[in-house]
């Protein structure tokens, strides 16, 4: 199925099932412990080796011997794996570096061997006895040091160009009354889900299974039959339940690669988990961004010109930290620039992670339109109220598909009670706290992809769904199966979901806010196939038949779908594709973020006090799974603006605190009362289920809402995240 043309009336339209608040189906299976994670499928691979992986110690430079004597004499060990032994291998087209190192190394804790044994301690003893001696060279660590050597990336489809421009900036900008030309810059930072990148492989005769835990079913099978040099048919994915992801289990890993190879030398399955610190050092991480932006308006706060250029870096071939391209949708301005320039780094690859590009865009452009407020003498709602567009500013011709922003904004205000807030910063007390109101624009553009599903009617009316789609932790079975239900008129309760199998058909995967709007409208163009099937097989040829409680009824005939199924069932197949209407209107989602802090007039620590999100997103499929997804997002949003900072070690080239001890990440106690406000929308230009995505657009804009919060409780402006102590007490006001 093709969707060419704006949605009308369908059968997603009843919202009996859709829309509903409803309980995630594979909860009791979590909760249980029942549901398998890669690392544990005991159930089909119930005598796996394990192994452990060896990380280089170098960042850059070349392997000149491995002493593997030691290792290969200890107790239980069955093979070890290194690049002199591993055969040829290729490197997959979404991975920057190659997966298993030697001769040469790419980066620090790039693989270097794997360790297989009977027993996890036994591999992992064995691992410590491989002794490598490394010749290093040198390599660049610091972004802000390679900042002036950056160069334009090369564009793609999901960078963009990589400079922009519209009218004279330069001249426009000279001429405003109010400028602002400011620095903000974000660290590295780590996905640091809860399960570790984890594979277990099997060979059987020249076929592969890996039951992995990644996000992108598809791309992945077809990366790691590209590294391992077989063809695509003979490796299968399992991929049923992920324990987070956040981007970074969108590509194949070293863990998987080295499971399969692994297995090959160990003749047995075996299992491997990345440890901690090779999650943080071997795998992707958000890189950090030196971002500049320069503001003019007029002397009623009107934007006159508007420029964003970032810098990031990656490993040679790697790509950008998109940091600029909201900017160039977001608000209005006749004069605009944006440029995005990439340094080489010998640092572990960057990559997405959640909302990559708007989350650190977002970080700097909405502290520097809080500082554009204050030089206009306007409340920073206002001012981002004045500077609204309804079309895209770069293609004034081209308007948004829905663009609710103000009314985000707007009501957003009125519900956290903003009209309470104190303009003048540092001058709001409670007792010893000093309290701050932040505000901050979310923006996180609409993706869609080709995404394909199977759907199957049994004879007792039951109805199952098979789809690659994964389920990270979003909800993916139950909105999959809410969708089925609504489609063929069944309880929810009759509806089996079976996803993240690459023998299934290819589903979009989860990624990029993509993912819910475009599996469950691949769903939909199955059951859409299923109903034909079933209308003609009751012989009704004409007309609109409904399905409704079990039955499929035209006129005054009614059958139920068990009869028409019968002892054979039906299936059937179908994917939705999309038409040209992403370039005819901009698609995109929008929010508020609205937060109050309190900061210690003494000591500088930041408490969050309250937060609130007004999201415009198209349908909301199933609300308690999305506002699950955007409290959880405003929590990452406060864990980058006050403690989220991979420390780079810029002598050696590796990330020091590449653990949950060092690397700090929110937990309850930092978190307080979240609400969630969903606006009562459809975009049928986005897809037939008339959704969007929200997973990512709740961290967009959070950690700048925080920092201008901050700012407002203190008169203390960091551009620098994130938000700690030591940036903050020099300016506090004196204490009494």
């Amino acid at each position: 199925m093709k969707f060419d043309t704006p949605a009308t009336t369908n059968p997603i339209d009843q919202l009996k099932v859709i829309g509903k608040p409803t309980d995630r189906i594979d909860g009791p299976l979590k909760t249980t412990g029942t549901a398998r994670y890669a690392y544990e499928r005991h159930d089909a691979v119930p005598d796996a080796a394990y192994g452990v992986v060896v990380g280089a110690g170098i960042a850059k430079g070349r392997i000149v011997s491995m002493d593997l004597a030691a290792a290969r004499a200890a107790p239980g060990v069955r093979a070890i794996v290194t690049g002199a032994n591993a055969g040829k291998l290729g490197k997959g087209n979404f991975n920057t570096a190659r997966l298993l190192a030697g001769p040469g190394v790419q980066h620090y804790h790039q693989a270097v061997a794997l360790v297989v044994a009977d027993t996890f301690e036994q591999a992992r003893a064995a691992a410590q006895l491989v002794r490598v001696e490394y010749v290093a060279t040198r390599g660049q660590f610091d972004l802000s040091a390679a900042k002036d050597g950056a160069k334009a990336p090369k564009p793609n489809d999901f960078s963009g160009p990589p400079d922009t421009a519209v009218g004279d900036f330069a001249t426009a900008f000279a001429a405003a009354p109010l400028t602002l030309d400011a620095t903000y810059t974000t660290p590295d930072q780590s996905h640091a889900m809860m399960e570790p990148h984890a594979s277990t492989a099997a060979w059987h005769g020249g076929h592969l299974t890996v039951w992995t835990s990644n996000q992108m079913i598809a791309w992945s099978v077809g990366d790691l039959a590209k590294t391992l040099g077989i063809p695509a048919d003979r490796v299968r994915l399992v991929s049923p339940f992920i324990g987070g992801g956040f981007g970074g289990k969108l590509f194949v890993r070293a863990d998987a690669v080295l499971a399969a190879l692994g297995s090959k030398a160990a003749g047995r399955p075996v299992k491997v988990a990345l440890q901690r610190p090779l999650m943080m050092n071997n795998t992707t991480h958000r890189p950090a961004t030196i971002q500049r932006i320069r503001i003019g308006a007029d002397a009623a706060g009107k934007i006159t010109a508007i420029g964003h250029e970032g810098w990031s870096g990656d490993l040679p071939g790697g790509g950008p930290e998109t940091a600029v391209n909201q900017t160039r949708l977001l608000y209005a301005g006749a004069n605009r620039l944006t440029a995005t320039r990439l340094a080489v780094l010998d640092l572990p690859e960057g990559n997405a992670m959640r909302a990559p590009g708007e989350a650190p865009g977002l970080m700097a452009l909405e502290i520097a339109m809080d500082e554009m407020a204050e030089r206009a003498k306007l409340d920073p709602v206002e001012f981002r109220v004045v500077n609204d567009t309804q079309v895209d500013p770069e293609k004034p011709g081209r308007p948004f598909s829905q663009r609710r922003l103000v009314e985000c904004l707007r009501l957003g205000a009125e519900r956290f009670g903003w009209s309470r807030r104190n303009p003048r910063p540092g001058s709001t007390r409670d007792g010893r706290w000093l309290v701050g109101y932040g505000v901050a624009a979310a923006f996180r553009n609409n993706l869609v992809m080709k995404s394909a599903a199977r759907v199957r009617l049994d004879a007792r009316g039951r109805v199952a769904v098979e789809t690659d789609m994964t389920d990270i932790g979003t909800g993916s079975y139950t909105i999959i199966a809410q969708t089925a239900a609504e489609m063929m008129g069944v309880p929810l309760d009759h509806v089996a979901v079976r996803l993240g199998d690459s023998t299934y058909p290819v589903s979009a995967g989860s990624g990029g806010q993509w993912g819910g709007n475009s599996a469950t409208a691949g769903v939909y163009a199955a059951c859409v196939k299923l109903r034909q099937s079933v209308a003609r097989k009751a012989g009704f040829m004409s007309g609109e038949p409904v399905f409704a409680d079990g039955r499929v009824q035209l006129g005054d005939r009614s059958v139920t779908l068990a009869e028409v199924a019968g002892p054979d069932g039906l299936v059937a197949e179908d994917f939705m594709e999309y038409g040209d209407l992403g370039q005819k209107a901009q698609q995109s989602t929008f929010g508020a973020h609205f937060v109050e802090v309190a900061v210690d007039a003494a000591t500088g620590e930041i408490r969050v006090r309250r937060m609130l999100a007004v999201c415009a997103a198209g349908r909301i499929l199933n609300p308690k799974a999305a506002r699950s997804q955007v409290i959880g997002a405003m929590s990452m949003g406060v864990g980058a603006a006050l403690m989220e900072e991979l420390a780079v070690d810029h002598r050696r080239g590796f990330f020091v605190n590449h653990d949950l001890a060092g690397y700090e990440v929110p937990v309850h106690a930092d978190i307080p009362h979240q609400e969630v406000v969903f606006l009562d929308e459809t975009d049928p230009q986005s897809s037939p289920m008339k959704a969007k995505g929200v997973g990512e657009l709740g961290i967009c804009g959070v950690a700048a809402a925080v920092a201008n919060a901050v700012y407002n409780a203190t008169g203390v402006r960091v551009r620098d995240y994130p938000i700690t102590l030591d940036k903050l007490l020099p300016g506090l006001p004196a204490v009494a």
